[in-house]
């Protein structure tokens, strides 16, 4: 007898159904999906148990007749494939999977009633096995109950978690097919508690609902288009700022022709978009929706539909980057926080207990350009009110400012609240290290001095470097830097791209290293240190990379000792003067490391901290 034999066919809907349905979450979201398809406007998501012991949806799309019914739980029965060379998918589901694979694994029933029809119809499929469609009562659209999830393959039951777990991977579901479909109207009840429910409503209300109140007081717009080879690309949605981040990347929300991904291509690039201005080890949270030219993109990677192959996925990735940066390259006075919500029913809750956001229709807010303050001539700010002769157009002891001078109207001097100074105006410097000062909407605004001018320092070098070279300030005695035979030779041979930078040097002998010339954005600064740590992000590089696939890394270094030091004194005007220029400039909102520079603590923040709400 042979040793092949052939699988029957329940066994080979219960192997698939193990590749299509791992947990409740994906049933919830292939029956999500088929709402959606179905053009449903209103979809109704239930589960008990964490959906493992029932599952219901509810949409009112078009619904099925009875011969549709019958085929809909075939596998690979579907009535949305029209391209069969798979090349143009515009649909969500196209595998006819979903329902043959729950009907193996678990006690499926559907109803539906198309529009106009007489009465409704209904199926039921358990652990594989059919029963005749039957007339039955329902309103017009489809509704789908799962019961006893994998209790056909219980080798694939004890594997879940639980019911709470399940629950949380449904609930993350449900938010990112509801952030990619916001003309829906959702409803989420968890064991009988209603934990999400939202309006049909714009692009902007949905995100700012389910990224949370937080996420939405600092996001920023993104929309660009490229014309490419094979169509138009184009990227919109909205980013938050890096002052607010998560430790991991549950909150970044990323559809591609409608369709929710987990695309490593495009998780990448939003993390190399944020590299320079968030710290290491939070991630990003954003919501951006890419539309690519259908025959672009191969959707066929994975049952679950999750991963997609770009035919160009370089010019994907280099759009994203691209647009994401420049929605960053402003100031902390450009973010324009989201319109405030006010209570108008139950809404998301990630933590499963709802608050109130309203929904109000409004357009998105004009944000004006990223750019950087033009034909101001440079402000040298004074030592300090101590500093001999000190004025406030003097000198910095330890660094020259790269501030840009402005009319007196924007030297705050009074306590007035003005749009135009989102910073406010300094009322004084706290362990000579943080600058307090009220904000323009009364709230209170705390500033690290160095964070914020490390910043100031990396613009303004980056944008001397754009310009074309950075300005070199000669140093009257050329100073000798002892170090290592190694950090000599890595350093000497980078000569040519520091002395870009501004940097001048040379070897001195087989241990030292000829400072000639320092940027002069950096002051007096000492080249010791700088040198040092420049030496060690050469030993990160391998030798062959060019320093401008690093150079943020450099000028972040350089940067961070040309700032003026926790514990420097700053009188009024300098203060003044750092919160104005942190309103012009590009990515104020974080240092070079990614670290804040700025918080603000509303009113209703500092009531909750002293118990008064």
């Amino acid at each position: 007898m042979s040793r092949i034999r052939l699988l029957s066919e329940s066994t080979v809907n219960r192997i698939a159904a193990g590749e299509v349905i791992e947990r409740p979450a994906a049933a919830t979201k292939e029956l999500v999906e088929n709402a959606l398809d179905a053009g449903a406007t209103r979809i109704t998501v239930c589960l008990d148990g964490g959906g493992i012991d029932r599952l219901e949806v509810t949409d009112n799309g078009i619904g099925m007749s009875a011969e549709e019914l019958a085929l809909c739980v075939l596998r690979h029965a579907t009535s949305k494939l029209t391209d069969e060379t798979l090349v143009r998918i515009t649909t969500l589901g196209f595998r006819g999977e979903a329902l043959p694979s729950i009907g193996a694994a678990a006690r499926l029933q559907i109803t539906s009633r198309p529009p106009g029809a007489d009465n409704a119809w209904v199926i039921s499929v358990e652990g594989g096995h059919v029963t005749a469609v039957a007339p039955t009562a329902g309103s017009t659209g489809t509704r789908v109950v799962v019961r006893d999830l994998f209790f056909a393959t219980p080798a694939r039951r004890k594997f879940l978690k639980n019911a709470r777990i399940e629950a949380e991977h449904a609930e993350a579901a449900v938010r990112r097919l509801a952030l990619s479909a916001p003309q829906v109207a959702f409803r989420l009840e968890l064991d009988g508690r209603v934990v999400f429910e939202a309006p049909a409503q714009p692009r902007i209300d949905r995100v700012a609902a389910l990224l949370g109140t937080e996420a939405a007081a600092v996001m920023l717009p993104v929309d660009e288009e490229r014309e490419g080879p094979a169509g138009k690309l184009r990227i919109s949605g909205y980013i938050c700022s890096p002052a607010v981040s998560r430790t991991t990347p549950v909150a970044q929300a990323l559809i591609v022709n409608n369709r929710p991904v987990a695309d490593p291509v495009l998780r990448t690039a939003v993390k190399v978009a944020y590299r320079d201005v968030i710290a290491a080890g939070r991630h990003a949270i954003v919501a951006l929706y890419l539309d690519v030219p259908p025959d672009e993109l191969d959707v066929n990677v994975h049952p679950t539909k999750t991963e997609l192959r770009f035919r160009d996925a370089a010019a994907v990735r280099s759009l994203l980057i691209g647009s994401v940066r420049r929605a960053l390259g402003v100031g902390t006075g450009q973010v324009v926080p989201m319109p405030s919500f006010r209570p108008s029913g139950p809404s998301w809750s990630s933590a499963g207990r709802p608050y109130y956001p309203a929904a109000p229709a409004y357009p998105a807010p004009a944000y004006p350009a990223p750019a950087y303050p033009e034909s101001r001539p440079p402000l040298a700010l004074s030592a300090g009110p101590s500093s001999p002769g000190g004025h406030p157009h003097g000198n910095l002891a330890e660094a020259q400012l790269p501030f840009m001078a402005a009319p007196a109207a924007r030297q705050i001097a009074a306590l007035e609240p003005s749009p135009d100074y989102p910073l406010g105006a300094p009322v004084a410097q706290v362990l000579d290290t943080y600058i307090i000062a009220v904000g323009s909407d009364g709230s209170l605004v705390l500033v690290d001095q160095h964070a914020a001018h490390e910043r100031l320092t990396h613009e303004a070098i980056r944008q001397q470097l754009l310009d074309g070279t950075v300005r070199s300030q000669p140093l009257l005695l050329p100073a000798v830097v002892d170090l290592p035979p190694g950090d000599v030779a890595r350093l000497a041979a980078r000569a040519e791209d520091l002395a870009r930078l501004g940097l001048e040097l040379e070897e001195f002998g087989p241990g030292a290293i000829l400072v000639r010339a320092l940027p002069a954005v950096l002051g007096a600064t000492e080249p010791a240190p700088l040198l040092r740590d420049l030496a060690d992000e050469f030993s990160d590089m391998e030798e062959q990379t060019v320093l401008s696939a690093r150079l943020d890394a450099v000028i972040a270094r350089m940067a961070c000792h040309g700032s003026i030091r926790a514990g420097r004194k700053l009188g009024q005007a300098e203060m003044s003067a750092l919160l104005r220029q942190m309103e012009d400039t590009p990515r104020a909102a974080t240092c070079s490391h990614g670290r804040p520079t700025v918080l603000k603590l509303s009113k209703a923040d500092i009531e909750k901290m002293f118990g008064r709400r």
